[in-house]
């Protein structure tokens, strides 16, 4: 995605959503400099939104956030509200389901700049889970999983001395990170308490039981 569009994204939904890394918390952040919807001038307030445009926007947020497709977001939560009846947290339920997706972990771990950067190097087979290969971003992890660097790969700039790099970093509650090995691991199953989101997941469910 071109730069300026991800920029976009935030300024149309009203709220930072963190699509390009350390610059979104940055002075150059469009967010801060133009805080307002493309196309509007700076003093214009943003009209009302109805009860159905709460939810359509939430649920852009949710899906913005972690770069997924319609398709693969309706299904996570087709999946969680198919199960209701199983589950004692419907939203855990479902940050479990973004949140333990292979691209996104590689993020939370600190080895790429964004998620669609995690989600690139994943594609391109840079990563394995318990020793063996994975490329498809939406691999889903479990507790006890570990995830590791190939070794053609640990010579790429952005996984250069991740030990390093990794003393400065603070990582989710869910992982941990071995310096001697520089593995990742998935310690238990990610929930709401352990992630700030912008969104209100039950307008999410809201918008899909319609």
């Amino acid at each position: 995605m071109i730069k300026h569009q991800k920029c976009k994204i935030c300024r149309r939904l009203g709220e930072k959503i963190f699509l390009k890394g350390e610059r979104c918390s940055s002075a150059k952040c469009a967010m801060v400099r133009r805080p307002f919807a493309p196309g509007q001038k700076a003093k214009k307030r943003r009209s009302a939104l109805s009860e159905y445009g709460k939810e359509l926007r939430e649920k852009q947020k949710m899906k913005k956030l972690y770069g997924i497709s319609e398709s693969q977001f309706k299904k996570y939560v087709r999946q969680v509200l198919e199960n209701r009846g199983k589950t004692e947290n419907v939203a855990d339920e479902l940050i479990n389901k973004i949140e333990s997706r292979l691209d996104n972990v590689v993020f939370r771990l600190g080895w790429a700049r964004s998620r669609s950067h995690a989600a690139q190097m994943v594609s391109h087979g840079h990563f394995m889970v318990n020793g063996r290969k994975v490329d498809i971003p939406s691999f889903s992890v479990s507790a006890n999983d570990v995830i590791s660097i190939r070794a053609g790969s640990k010579g790429k700039s952005t996984l250069k001395d991740l030990s390093e790099k990794m003393k400065k970093y603070s990582l989710p509650a869910w992982l941990v990170f071995d310096k001697d090995k520089i593995e990742g691991k998935v310690t238990k199953k990610p929930t709401t308490g352990d992630v700030q989101l912008p969104a209100e997941i039950a307008t999410i469910f809201e918008y899909y039981s319609r």
